[in-house]
């Protein structure tokens, strides 16, 4: 493809490149100098390494790999290498300051927008389709998503607002389908800025299974809770077991019971659990034990892909389960318009072919599978994006959240965690053989 076949190409990276950058800004400047610089949780990087880091990943790649240029610091190039420096790790690094990160970040954003006015988007692996381009612009938008997870996990008074969810809802009319076996087609490899983990397009079998039409819902992991199930080995994986056990996890995190009912911290504020939205906060083995307890299973990955893009009435797997066009707020809740998940059954207009609604945003939902490289894999534009996650350590999930942006979600985006994580915004929906 060329930027004469598709003109728009250019305005879509800039526009992907500038939401990214407001969306950073709005996260940053809510808080204080004194909470960017805090380490809000040891599972996370203070503020203000995201927020140097998305601007350092910037200028290597497109300043750098693209363009070719000098590296404008290169004495901070280590202190923002993620590999280099686990998060707890990272408050004590010499960083630079809110100020001094902010400067740099504009600086570099300044010059790539030069860049991308004068830089053919074709003749190379990095930049046809602008790949690189929106590369980093789905890198910022995770990082946004993870700084979104700090502001959850801070202390303080809130300091995000948004409005309320008010998605068009209708109440599901099944509570599970059946989604046929047989051959689909898995991956991609025409989506112009999907990932390498994603690549290539190749043909899956399943045999028949029954999916849930909606996340689990607060009420029914409640039941579950109420049934003792935090009390009850059979359920649960050794390693999970163990788990709850040593740091004493009786319900999600940020729930806690008071007055006889449930309550949760949402952004600072505290507020009784809903029952109609997806349950969020649960790491896998909490989402594999409440399956077993409910009799049924988490889907696995190609379970999960299949009911969101196989059209069984023409045989092709699509972009997104409503078809090939992008998300828009009838769709799905995603890009942060709120801070929550819209109530199970909402978007119907986002619905599969099946009727599977939800799949795409609101939470990140576990599957049954490791992290795992597709057949013909191949490492693109670096090992250590994907490749070195690779194996049983690592769960999958799909979807996406109410914390993502659209451009780094579709229904071949593939996300991956340790089973253990619960500051995620993780949910799930379960599955049974026929």
């Amino acid at each position: 493809m060329t930027t004469e076949s598709h003109p728009g190409l250019r305005e879509r990276a800039a526009a992907a490149l500038a939401a990214a950058r407001a969306r950073t800004a709005a996260l940053t400047d809510a808080v204080t100098d004194q909470d960017l610089t805090a380490q809000h949780s040891p599972l996370m990087s203070p503020l203000v390494w995201d927020l140097a880091h998305i601007g350092n990943q910037e200028e290597l790649w497109l300043l750098g790999r693209v363009a070719g240029r000098e590296s404008m610091h290169p004495e901070i190039n280590p202190l923002y290498d993620a590999f280099e420096h686990p998060r707890s790790e990272r408050p004590k690094l010499p960083l630079l300051g809110p100020a001094e990160a902010r400067r740099y970040a504009a600086e570099v954003r300044g010059r790539v927008f030069d860049l991308l006015e004068r830089t053919p988007l074709e003749g190379s692996a990095l930049l046809d389709d602008g790949f690189a381009f929106g590369m980093i612009a789905q890198h910022e938008q995770q990082h946004d998503e993870t700084m979104l997870i700090t502001h959850q996990l801070r202390r303080g008074e809130p300091v995000l607002t948004a409005p309320e969810p008010d998605a068009p809802y209708e109440a599901p009319l099944v509570a599970e389908v059946l989604v046929p076996g047989g051959p689909f087609t898995m991956g991609t490899s025409a989506e112009p800025w999907s990932l390498d983990n994603e690549r290539p397009a190749h043909t899956r079998d399943t045999a028949p299974f029954w999916i849930d039409t909606v996340p689990v819902t607060n009420a029914a992991y409640q039941a579950f809770i109420a049934d003792g199930g935090y009390r009850e080995p059979r359920w649960w994986a050794a390693p999970g077991w163990a788990q709850i056990r040593e740091h004493g996890i009786g319900a999600p995190l940020f729930w806690r019971r008071e007055g006889g009912q449930w309550l949760r911290r949402r952004f600072g504020v505290t507020e009784p659990v809903p029952d109609d939205e997806p349950v969020l906060h649960v790491s896998w083995y909490e989402a594999d034990a409440y399956a077993r307890w409910a009799g049924r299973r988490l889907p696995t990955e190609a379970e999960w892909e299949k009911a969101a893009r196989h059209d069984p009435a023409t045989g092709r797997s699509r972009r997104y389960p409503w078809g090939d066009a992008d998300p828009d707020p009838v769709h799905a809740n995603l890009g942060q318009r709120h801070l929550r998940p819209a109530r199970a059954g909402s978007y119907p207009a986002g619905a599969s072919p099946l009727g599977v609604r939800q799949l795409i945003g609101d939470v990140w939902e576990w599957t049954a599978s490791d992290f795992l490289p597709y057949p013909g894999f191949r490492a693109f534009p670096y090992r250590e994006y994907s490749e070195v996650f690779f194996g049983p350590e690592h769960k999958v999930l799909r979807g996406g959240s109410f914390a993502v942006d659209p451009v780094a979600c579709r229904g071949t985006f593939r996300n991956w965690d340790l089973p253990v994580r619960r500051q995620i915004f993780s949910g799930f929906r379960t599955a049974r053989d026929v």
